[in-house]
């Protein structure tokens, strides 16, 4: 079952499930965020990995070189061509255990091309979102901090599941800032 906007609300209310949440969708002059009939609209945090290909590094990820990236603080983003930048959401989430988490780009970046992937975040994760935006255009793209950038959307479980991610002390439980693919 999905879960409603009151429902949402509860559990970000009962488990900390979002922090900061914002309780109901703003747009003023923004790419919208905040919830919404049957979802979240989470911000993109002004810190950015843009990728870059100067040192002809090849992409593996079992051995991803760090220095495949340039790291920006910065309002705006701009993505090259046919190119991609890491970045995080500006809200922290833990999803409790009867919960699994799945998210989809926001319609006003599709519509230019540029791509949003989340992996799904399961029950008992907790952190950061790393998100990453592909500008699959052959123009630079541009992408804004502290704004909507994708949609969160919550399903329950018929019951508590009987392991989660916290139990199997996955790799990527607590992240902090934009994190790095990890073996």
């Amino acid at each position: 079952m999905i879960l409603s906007d009151a429902s949402i609300r509860d559990y970000a209310r009962s488990h900390a499930m979002i922090e900061p949440f914002v309780e109901a969708q703003r747009r003023d002059g923004c790419i919208s965020y905040g919830l919404s009939s049957y979802g979240y609209d989470a911000r993109v945090a002004d810190e950015f990995k843009i990728f870059t290909n100067v040192d002809s590094a090849i992409v593996d990820p079992k051995n991803f070189a760090a220095n495949s990236f340039v790291d920006r603080k910065t309002d705006i983003c701009i993505i090259p061509p046919n190119s991609f930048a890491l970045a995080r959401t500006v809200e922290y989430f833990r999803v409790p255990r009867d919960l699994l988490v799945i998210c989809l780009g926001k319609s006003t970046y599709a519509r230019c091309g540029i791509i949003v992937n989340v992996t799904p975040l399961e029950p008992g994760w907790e952190g950061h979102v790393t998100l990453e935006f592909s500008n699959t255009t052959p123009l630079p793209a541009r992408i804004y901090a502290n704004e909507g950038a994708c949609q969160f959307l919550f399903l329950r479980g018929d019951r508590p599941c009987e392991v989660s991610y916290a139990d199997r002390a996955g790799k990527y439980m607590h992240q902090q800032g934009v994190t790095l693919p990890k073996l």
